[in-house]
């Protein structure tokens, strides 16, 4: 059975959603959604193996959609050892000629935001092997334009600011406790204590910092998300990284 394939192009207006704002000259970056799903060959019936990818692909951006790529093959390495697969197609044949009835694997990249000369990608996976559930994974890329680049925190951040950040994220942590019922619960927070993230998305509103689960929540709370306000990281973040209506 071959696979599945469609490839749409995305409007600039269809970019420019609701939570997105643009500065005048401060247009957005043209992209182009290529989805497809593909099923084991020769199998039917409603549990053959599946894989199941929806990603992007800027037309001016060549070293982003490899930045795009790249994660995205990241979220498929179960294994700390595993060495990654060499592309998408590449994952996609090897995991539907080893996976058993029942096992599915989702991966996706999409847009979350453009503003402020920074495109904002959102990642998601899903991984099913067996067992009572699969495994989520999220991420971001925080690309800059101007500097063709995805940022880390440290270069989000001024220089000797990271404990200042962290404590704030702290904070956040414990808004998001409370806000859930949760900042008097003595075992939860044994259990689950606050810890830092990779997963870090300079969004239009506020600071998100995006948690994997089990990292300071059970399975069923998801994927826990902190937010910190801008107006309280001036002196921290670099200025150029504050929206500039903030």
């Amino acid at each position: 059975m071959s696979p599945r394939k469609k490839i749409l192009t995305i409007s600039l207006g269809l970019l420019l959603s609701a939570c997105q704002s643009l500065l005048p000259g401060d247009s957005a970056l043209p992209v182009q959604r290529v989805a497809w799903e593909s099923i084991q060959p020769g199998c039917r019936g409603d549990t053959c193996p599946l894989v199941n990818i929806d990603t992007l692909i800027f037309p001016d951006e060549a070293q982003l959609n490899q930045l795009i790529e790249q994660r995205l093959l990241q979220m498929t390495n179960d294994s700390p050892d595993a060495p990654l697969p060499a592309s998408l197609q590449s994952y996609e044949k090897d995991f539907l000629q080893s996976a058993k009835r029942g096992w599915n694997t989702y991966l996706q990249a999409k847009v979350r935001e453009q503003h402020d000369q920074l495109v904002i990608i959102e990642f998601s996976s899903y991984l099913s092997t067996g067992g009572a559930h699969g495994m989520p994974g999220r991420g971001f890329i925080n690309y800059d334009r101007r500097l063709e680049k995805a940022l880390s925190l440290q270069d989000m951040l001024l220089p000797g600011q990271t404990d200042a950040f962290w404590n704030l994220a702290g904070q956040a942590h414990q808004r998001w406790l409370t806000a859930n019922q949760l900042e008097q619960d003595p075992e939860y927070l044994r259990n689950w204590p606050f810890e830092r993230t990779e997963n870090i998305a300079l969004g239009q509103a506020a600071v998100l910092l995006k948690y994997n689960v089990y990292s300071i929540a059970p399975y069923s709370s998801g994927h826990p998300q902190l937010t910190i306000p801008y107006s309280q990281l001036r002196g921290i973040l670099k200025p150029q990284y504050v929206p500039a209506r903030d």
